[in-house]
C-alpha cells in the first residue's frame, strides 16, 4: 500500500515534545512561555533549485533546513524550544524522507529543539521551517543597537572563515575549480552550516548589535547600518579566510568575503575596548571558534572598505537575493 500524508508523518516525523503543552497531531500547538521572556520567531523556505541543488543529500538537506532557522535564534540571543515544518514533495521516497527527518532530528536534538507540527503536501520540492525560542525580556539581540565607536566582529570556525560556501557553490555552477580535498571542505561548509546558537546567548549583554551571515557580509551589514542609522568601515586584512579560500586570486577573496552568502556565522558590535575584546575572545575560546574584529561602526553613514595601506573606497551593501540568484 502507498504511504499517505498522515502515514509519512506518523512514519517520519512523530516523535514525544515533552516542552510543549501539547505537541503535533491537534489543529494547533501550544507553547508556554517561561516567566519573564519573550517569544522570539522566524521563518524561511529552501526552494530546489534556488537553496539548494536536487544532488544533495537528504540527511544535508534536513540538518540545513533547521540550522538555517537557528541562525536566526543566534542572532537574536535565543534559546531554540519548538518548530514546524511544512514540507512540500514531488513524490513520497520514504527512505530519502527519513533521512531528511534524521538529519534535522539529528540537529534538533543537539540544541533542544523540538518538532511540535507542520504540514506535508504535493508540489515541487520545498521546505519551510518556523523556529521559536525564548530570550529574557530586554535581552534580545537585534539589529537597531549599533553604536558609533562600536567594534565589528564576525564569528568563525576555528581552523577557517567566511566565504567558503560561496567557493563551493561557484564549483557547481563550472565558473571555479578546486582539488578533491579543497572542494569538500567547501561543499561541507555549504551543506553542513552550524548555527552559533550559544555563541549568540553568550553574547547577551555583550553585543549592541547583531545579525547572521545569510547573504552575504556586506548587505548583511547593510541591514545593521540602515536599522541602527550608522555607518561602518570593514578592514579588508581582517576577515578571515581558509586555507581554501586564501589560495585563491584577490577578486574571488573579495566576492566570497563580502558578498558570498550562505556562511551562518554572527556578525555583531560591541565595545571597542580592552576589557570587552579579552571577554570576546574569551567566549570564544570556550566555544572553541573563532572570533575577528573586522571594523568599527561610524557615524558617518555608508559602508566603506579599509585597504592595509589605510586607502579607504566605498562598497555597496549588496546582499543576496533570492528572486535573481545573485548578489544585488
Amino acid at each position: 500500500m502507498a504511504l499517505g500524508e498522515f502515514d509519512l508523518i506518523a512514519t517520519c516525523f512523530s516523535r514525544p515534545t515533552p516542552r510543549a503543552v501539547l505537541g503535533g497531531g491537534d489543529d494547533c500547538a501550544l507553547l508556554a512561555p517561561r516567566a519573564g521572556h519573550h517569544w522570539a520567531v522566524s521563518t524561511d523556505t529552501l526552494v530546489e533549485g534556488r537553496h539548494f541543488l536536487s544532488t544533495v543529500a537528504p540527511a544535508a538537506l534536513g540538518h540545513k533546513a533547521l540550522a538555517v532557522n537557528l541562525s536566526d535564534l543566534a542572532a537574536c540571543g535565543a534559546e531554540p524550544v519548538a518548530c514546524t515544518l511544512a514540507l512540500t514533495l514531488p513524490h513520497i521516497d520514504l527512505p530519502w524522507v527519513q533521512a531528511l527527518a534524521d538529519g534535522l532530528y539529528t540537529l534538533a536534538d543537539a540544541h533542544g529543539i523540538e518538532l511540535v507540527g507542520g504540514d506535508t503536501t504535493g508540489g515541487p520540492l520545498a521546505l519551510t521551517l518556523t523556529v521559536m525560542g525564548e530570550v529574557p525580556a530586554g535581552q534580545a539581540l537585534r539589529r537597531d543597537g549599533a553604536r558609533p565607536g562600536d567594534a565589528l566582529w564576525v564569528s568563525h570556525p576555528a581552523d577557517g572563515g567566511i566565504g567558503d560556501a560561496r567557493l563551493a557553490l561557484e564549483v557547481f555552477r563550472g565558473t571555479l575549480s578546486l582539488p578533491g580535498e579543497d572542494f569538500a571542505r567547501v561543499r561541507r561548509a555549504m551543506e553542513w552550516p552550524q548555527p552559533r546558537v550559544v555563541l549568540g546567548r553568550g553574547l547577551r549583554g555583550l553585543a549592541t548589535a547583531a545579525i547572521d551571515l545569510s547573504d552575504g557580509l556586506a548587505g548583511d551589514l547593510g541591514h545593521v547600518l540602515t536599522r541602527s542609522g550608522v555607518g561602518a568601515t570593514i578592514e579588508a586584512a581582517a576577515l578571515p579566510r581558509s586555507p581554501v579560500l586564501a589560495a585563491q586570486t584577490e577578486a574571488w577573496q573579495r566576492c566570497a568575503l563580502l558578498h558570498g552568502g550562505d556562511d551562518y556565522e554572527l556578525l555583531f558590535c560591541t565595545a571597542d575596548d580592552a576589557a570587552t575584546h579579552a571577554q570576546v575572545q574569551r567566549l570564544a575560546d570556550t566555544l572553541g571558534l573563532g572570533c575577528r574584529r573586522i571594523g568599527r561602526i561610524d557615524a558617518e553613514p555608508g559602508l566603506r572598505l579599509q585597504e592595509a595601506d589605510g586607502r579607504c573606497a566605498p562598497l555597496t551593501a549588496r546582499a543576496w537575493d533570492h528572486f535573481s540568484g545573485a548578489a544585488t
